[in-house]
């Protein structure tokens, strides 16, 4: 490698850094509600300041949504790879969880982001 090469990677490398910085670091808008959508429709919103359990039941499958101390997380799924169930907590607005085989989006979204709180 030369040392344009090193260059161009440390320079890739720092930009990198940077949007996570601002991704994550600079992201503290905690969320309100916890959005369900399925095959593209939404279906239910919840709070997340309300401790709830919701199995998710759908054409392709079915997952449990836990709600618990303002965090949302998938606790078990019957999709074959259970990448959502291995997914962190959730809680900060735009942050999700996917479900590709059951075509499940959960995602965080703030108290001005035009939710019915009634919906679902």
């Amino acid at each position: 490698m030369k040392k344009y090469d090193f260059i161009v990677i440390a320079a890739a490398l720092a930009v990198a850094g940077i949007m996570c910085l601002f991704l994550y670091g600079f992201n503290n808008n905690s969320g309100a509600y916890v959005k369900i959508e399925v095959d593209g429709k939404a279906v239910e919103t919840l709070p997340l300041d309300r401790d709830t359990e919701r199995v998710i039941t759908t054409d392709y499958g079915s997952n449990t949504l836990v709600i618990s101390g303002g965090e949302a997380y998938v606790s078990e799924a019957d999709c074959p790879d259970k990448i959502c169930v291995h997914h962190s907590k959730i809680h900060r607005s735009g942050e999700s969880i996917i479900c590709l085989p059951h075509k499940t989006v959960v995602t965080v979204v703030g108290a001005d982001d035009g939710i019915d709180a009634q919906a679902g």
